[in-house]
């Protein structure tokens, strides 16, 4: 893989997991811009590693698997995720967050191999999600009692 190619995907997923973490921090969540882009570089940076390695190493007849790395992240995002879930009393808080961070990692994940189309699409459903469904949703999913 070439210098630029390693480059323009981190510059992608700084810009796509930046955005989110933009709205997130619009709306004084507690998890913001630095948040969800350091999530979202980090994840493309260790795809791009992964890959580089699966190239670097490959031996003949050798079996080289850089996925376990991709796996890994889901795994370490899920955690990062749950330190954003509070309980008070009979309300959760912060399970967007969890999710938005979860997502945005898979956003870099899918930066950080090549694969702009889902993680575009993503992008862009993530962002309708967190910032247009969420007036919708206070005014005619939720009951107003419940506010």
């Amino acid at each position: 893989m070439d210098h630029q190619t390693v480059v323009v995907r981190l510059l992608v997923a700084i810009v796509m997991s930046g955005t989110v973490g933009l709205e997130r921090s619009l709306r004084n969540k507690p998890a913001g811009l630095r948040t969800h882009l350091l999530v979202g570089l980090g994840s493309a940076l260790i795809t791009l590693t992964s890959i580089y390695m699966g190239e670097e190493f490959r031996t003949p007849g050798g079996a080289v698997d850089p996925t376990r790395i991709a796996a890994n992240i889901v795994v370490g995002l899920g955690f990062l995720g749950a330190g954003t879930i509070v309980h008070m009393g009979s309300s959760i808080h912060g399970l967007t967050t969890a999710a938005s961070l979860w997502a945005t990692g898979a956003i870099g994940l899918a930066v950080g191999c090549g694969f702009y189309s889902g993680a575009g699409v993503t992008w862009v459903a993530m962002l309708i999600a967190l910032h247009l469904l969420d007036p919708l949703e206070r005014e005619v999913v939720r009951p107003k009692s419940r506010r």
